[in-house]
């Protein structure tokens, strides 16, 4: 029993060390290519955690294999277009100028209903706002509303608004956040001042929040 829990726990570390290799994607975000590797990979992963006999170089190697093919595979992809054509297949217009293209949506066999549905999801309830939508590679939707259903933005109704950059948490649950403090230029000597300014222990902060021009926002942690 001892053996089968530390051969699951390795393979469980390896398989996420090899989905980290290949990138940061969530599951609706992936490629054709980068899903049939994630599934084979997980499967792969699987025989040895129930076989405890069989090595597990012999789910490892395979892992390692797939690895290689799909970095080999998107390095092509970036730099040869038609390959990418092959494997991905190309984005396609299923509403052009307000008009549903019939013949596109068959040839994706996408319903009206799915298209609804998807449109829904981009905050767009009605077909008669949409001037463009586009089906990407991945099955998600690109869409462009008609000029007067379009939201203005600060620079149509000149309007001003300053930068304040990014709002990053740079303290969660006591801690510091490292790569959020050098996003909005905080230091941990300036968030100590601040909160010895509140009157707040740093191991009391929930979160805390920081932009670009200074201003921060503090979430005590609940004491029960």
């Amino acid at each position: 029993m001892l053996i089968a829990i530390i051969r699951t726990l390795l393979l469980y570390v390896f398989v996420i060390f090899a989905v980290r290799i290949m990138g940061k994607r969530q599951i609706s975000d992936l490629q054709p290519t980068e899903l049939v590797i994630t599934l084979i990979i997980s499967d792969i992963a699987a025989i040895p955690m129930q076989n405890t006999s069989q090595p597990l170089i012999s789910g490892i190697l395979p892992v390692l294999i797939l690895i290689g093919c799909e970095i080999v595979a998107s390095m092509i992809m970036m730099k040869n277009s038609k390959f990418r054509k092959m494997i991905c297949g190309s984005p396609v217009m299923v509403i052009h100028e307000g008009k549903i293209l019939q013949d596109a949506m068959k040839k994706l066999r996408m319903s009206t209903e799915d298209l609804c549905i998807q449109l829904r999801q981009e905050n767009v309830f009605s077909l008669e706002d949409v001037q463009y939508c586009i089906v990407e590679t991945n099955g998600k939707i690109s869409v462009l509303q008609k000029p007067e259903k379009r939201t203005p933005s600060a620079e149509d109704m000149g309007i001003y608004i300053p930068d304040t950059g990014i709002d990053a948490v740079v303290v969660n649950d006591g801690e510091f956040v490292d790569n959020s403090m050098k996003l909005c230029g905080f230091t941990k000597e300036k968030i100590n001042n601040i909160l010895k300014e509140n009157n707040i222990s740093l191991k009391d902060v929930f979160i805390m929040t920081g932009n670009k021009t200074g201003e921060y926002n503090i979430i005590r942690i609940d004491k029960q």
